[in-house]
């Protein structure tokens, strides 16, 4: 499996989790906006050059 299915399936058990425990509301809304929005804004707030190098890591594999 990919790694981004695996983040796809992680984001989704922590939204499932989160309208078990909390029900429907704006704690809820509050919890899935911030597990989709912090891996984005971390993303965005990286130079163009780390951006890069972040790319080339994850094409070569982590530790080759």
């Amino acid at each position: 499996m990919s790694p981004v299915g695996k983040y796809a399936i992680g984001a989704g058990a922590a939204v499932l989790l989160s309208l078990i425990i909390f029900g429907p509301g704006m704690i809820t809304l509050l919890v899935i906006l911030g597990v989709v929005a912090a891996p984005v804004v971390g993303y965005m707030m990286l130079d163009p050059s780390q951006r890069e190098r972040l790319k080339r890591s994850r094409r070569r594999g982590i530790g080759h």
